[in-house]
């Protein structure tokens, strides 16, 4: 007889363990153990393994009962023979999407996009589905699978935002093997499932949302897409750390991974690429929110620099670079005597760097914090992960300290070594021409980003370049 048992499953990571805990071991998540019974069969009952392994997968129903896997199998070749086409790209209609996803859409790939509830996943989706679907080369061939809306809902949205939905085909429907048929019989050229939480298999007993609905869904959807060549949306919740909730798996089976990032009450929204098998990692694309939807930021430097009437102390522009080009952000800090134990807060920026950075300024720029509250902000909730950002945080802290304003024409780049050295960054003399385009007539780089002397296409800018921390502090107070 088979023995009932029951197994607990992570809903963060997915790892399976034999009795309940309050921590899972792998992810280190509180109370995300979930039981999920199963039943186990005797070891000595092949047949009975035998049976299910027919019923999943004919071809190896003989291997799982007898351990032989010597069985047909694909046939080997050499690489040289497999024949390869260019990808045809499908355009959007949006250009910063596009841009975010390496220039369209690529025909059977799977896109995963997360973000928190009311950021615009829906929107930017139903506007690119519209978009699609009266493009001349697609002739409607766009599908949009709602989960967790009625039609009427995503109607009324459609409305609202004042798209044309004349021939855009939707279904209501939770059941994956549903959808697929409908898929099937549909055979558009791009699908959106809105969103992969709601959706559930027939094949597992469990809740809709679970880590083994989640995955065996996403394996069904994203098979059919493979095969098919249907180009395939899923929309991802995320927990409240701001990762995708679900297993981590689910971001393996996919080709590109969005996430977009902004608070959900600001005027502008952003999507960064964190995973892309057909385009650059880390591009990000910028976005207005309107009445009528998502539209795009023409010039996204503009957006991220505040306007002065004079400068003021604890500003500085750096320029960054968001996946292939640059970007002009303004970095403030504030740093104030601290009332009690001194404080580090960072929005933006990584707090475990800025910690260290505070210690190299003290060490090779003699300049301390040991007793005063750090406070370090990017403008308009980009987040910047490069190390390019470096010395613009430094110098924003220093002129915090100092109560000197720099220049506001001057714009900063460069990583900061742990002695104290002025690193190069990729991409500089782009980046210097980014700054030069908005206006900006000084830059503090490092002396290896430095362009040769007498370059006719950087004239009109004054470029000092550095070797150390302690250089780069002077130079900017000299401006």
């Amino acid at each position: 007889m088979a023995k009932n048992k029951s197994s607990y499953v992570c809903q963060s990571c997915g790892a399976h363990f034999g009795k309940w805990a309050g921590q899972c071991s792998d992810c280190s998540e509180w109370n995300s153990l979930v039981e999920a019974p199963n039943v186990s069969m005797p070891h000595h009952n092949k047949s009975a393994a035998k049976s299910a392994a027919s019923r999943s997968n004919p071809r190896t129903a003989n291997a799982a009962a007898t351990g032989n896997y010597s069985g047909t199998h694909s046939a080997v070749m050499p690489l040289n023979a497999v024949s390869v086409t260019l990808d045809t790209r499908l355009p959007t209609g949006i250009s910063e999407f596009d841009r975010v996803l390496g220039g369209g859409l690529v025909a059977g790939s799977v896109v995963l996009i997360g973000g928190d509830p009311g950021i615009g996943k829906s929107t930017i989706l139903l506007q690119t589905a519209t978009n699609m679907a009266r493009a001349d080369s697609l002739a409607g061939s766009a599908l949009y699978v709602t989960g967790e809306e009625s039609l009427a809902q995503v109607a009324m949205r459609a409305k609202r935002l004042e798209l044309p939905a004349d021939r855009l085909r939707v279904l209501a429907e939770t059941n994956v093997e549903t959808i697929c048929a409908a898929l099937t019989q549909e055979q558009p050229a791009i699908a959106i499932i809105d969103s992969i939480q709601t959706i559930y298999t027939d094949a597992i007993s469990s809740a809709p949302g679970g880590v083994s609905q989640i995955r065996e869904s996403a394996a069904m959807l994203t098979r059919y897409a493979k095969q098919t060549g249907t180009a395939l949306f899923l929309v991802g919740h995320v927990t409240k750390e701001g990762t995708l909730a679900g297993p981590r798996v689910l971001e393996h089976m996919v080709d590109t991974v969005l996430y977009f990032e902004g608070q959900s009450d600001s005027r502008f929204r952003m999507i960064r690429a964190v995973k892309n098998r057909f385009g650059a990692v880390n591009e990000l694309g910028i976005f207005g929110m309107t009445d009528l939807g998502l539209k795009e930021v023409a010039n996204p430097s503009a957006i991220f620099l505040s306007r002065y009437d004079k400068p003021v102390a604890g500003s500085v522009v750096m320029v960054s670079r968001e996946g292939t080009r640059p970007l002009l952000v303004e970095v403030q800090a504030l740093v104030d005597d601290s009332q009690g134990s001194p404080r580090r807060m960072a929005l933006g920026l990584d707090f475990q760097r800025l910690s260290m950075l505070l210690a190299v300024m003290h060490r090779h720029g003699g300049i301390h914090t040991s007793g005063q509250d750090v406070y370090v902000n990017v403008v308009g909730g980009v987040k910047v992960i490069e190390t390019g950002s470096d010395l613009a945080v430094l110098l924003a802290c220093a002129s915090s300290i100092k109560e000197r304003a720099l220049p506001s024409s001057l714009a900063v780049f460069g990583e900061v070594g742990l002695s104290g050295e002025i690193r190069p960054v990729p991409n500089g003399q782009e980046r210097l021409k980014e700054a030069m385009k908005h206006g900006f007539k000084h830059a503090i780089i490092p002396k290896a980003n430095a362009p040769a002397k007498g370059a006719a296409q950087f004239k009109g800018i004054n470029v000092i370049a550095v070797e150390r921390l302690d250089d780069a502090i002077e130079s900017a107070f000299e401006l």
